[in-house]
């Protein structure tokens, strides 16, 4: 199906604002967001918390249900809103759900997804929230039934949810834009990774950065093993490392962030600049999108994320703007004290034939556990 037609009929359901995080099984729809040409009003949240927040303030102001669209790793940010404020034994605010399904049983998808596509229909059941499950063979009859009971229901005050499997929207006009930025991500990382010591622990976000940080230190060192992945869970990967900080003061560690990440449980920035962790020295990569799933800008393109470190607590924190500066790191690593944080920002561009960790989450679990010892 098309995105641009189930925006015009989310329209003419009297929706006026679409919230999310965007996702790569959606990415034809998000595409299409943010080239649509009617009046929905469009935000792309820092999590999917926030954005079923924001869907329940837009309700407030306008008795007007909004749509919410994330990937089903989301559901559990939403739940909190969802179940203590959404749901008819509270407030009983409408509000459709837009969900893709990674990790779909019987689909190969990255190990990350796979136990969260199990749960995915179940979740919803749980929640109480009737859903759709539909794909690139849901006719436009059927669909246009789907939406007359989702109507139905959000007039009652509930939420619905449209479960999307992959395939289902077709490629219509793609959605392109520049940063500004001239760094290339990979080779920052590359460089990063020359210059600080093999004995340093680093602790990469999900995505791009995890994947280019694997192929980079198999390529520098033969092996990965004291590079931790946090391939799901985005923007958990800094309260990770200070969890490893904070028990292994005998090490230095690296957290290697990314903006969308960081700006997801930002929440992050002022704790560890309380716990002070002088072992902790903290990176965002910062190319204003959420690259890995389709590179749809932020909804905070203009944060400068050095500013907020420093206003957050952190003993140091500089903007990087030269790969002759970023070339100092591991030495800074060396000499300074943390927690110190560096932000680097970079282009949108990334490698076609970039690859994937070939070991399974548990075997590189195990091998980073060794280097711990």
């Amino acid at each position: 199906m098309k995105a641009s037609k189930l925006l015009e009929q989310l329209e003419n359901m009297g929706i006026q604002t679409i919230t999310g995080v965007p996702d790569s099984t959606l990415k034809q729809f998000c595409d299409g967001v943010q080239v649509y040409h009617g009046n929905l009003k469009h935000y792309v949240t820092a999590n999917e918390g926030a954005a079923a927040a924001l869907a329940i303030g837009s309700y407030l102001a306008t008795a007007k249900p909004a749509c919410v669209y994330m990937q089903n790793s989301g559901i559990g940010n939403a739940v909190n809103p969802l179940a203590s404020l959404a749901n008819r034994d509270v407030y009983g605010i409408p509000m459709l759900f837009i969900v893709g399904w990674r990790g779909e049983p019987g689909v190969k998808d990255e190990p990350q997804h796979v136990f969260q596509g199990k749960i995915t229909c179940e979740l919803f059941d749980t929640l109480a929230v009737p859903y759709r499950v539909i794909d690139q063979n849901t006719s436009d009859g059927e669909m246009d039934e789907i939406l007359l009971e989702a109507e139905k229901i959000l007039r009652q005050g509930d939420q619905f949810a449209l479960i999307v499997k992959k395939g289902t929207f077709e490629k219509e006009e793609p959605f392109k834009w520049e940063n500004g930025n001239s760094m290339l991500r990979e080779e920052a990382l590359s460089h990063i990774l020359k210059g600080v010591s093999h004995d340093t622990v680093i602790v990469s976000t999900t995505g791009k950065i995890s994947r280019e940080l694997y192929e980079q230190s198999e390529k520098l060192y033969g092996n990965h093993d004291n590079l931790f992945m946090t391939v799901g869970g985005m923007g958990h990967a800094s309260m990770i490392a200070l969890g490893i900080a904070k028990n292994r003061q005998d090490k230095k560690v690296l957290c290697i962030d990314g903006d969308g990440a960081a700006l997801m449980h930002m929440g992050a920035l002022p704790f560890i600049a309380a716990q002070a962790p002088e072992n902790f020295y903290h990176i965002v990569i910062n190319n204003q999108a959420h690259e890995s799933v389709g590179a749809m800008p932020t909804g905070c393109r203009g944060t400068v994320f050095a500013q907020v470190a420093e206003a957050a607590g952190y003993r140091e924190a500089s903007r990087l703007e030269a790969m002759t500066e970023v070339d100092k790191i591991g030495q800074w690593i060396v000499e300074k004290t943390g927690p110190v944080f560096w932000e680097i920002p970079v282009t949108l561009d990334a490698r076609a034939n970039l690859g994937r960790p070939k070991e399974s989450a548990r075997e590189n679990k195990e091998s980073f556990m060794e280097f711990m010892k």
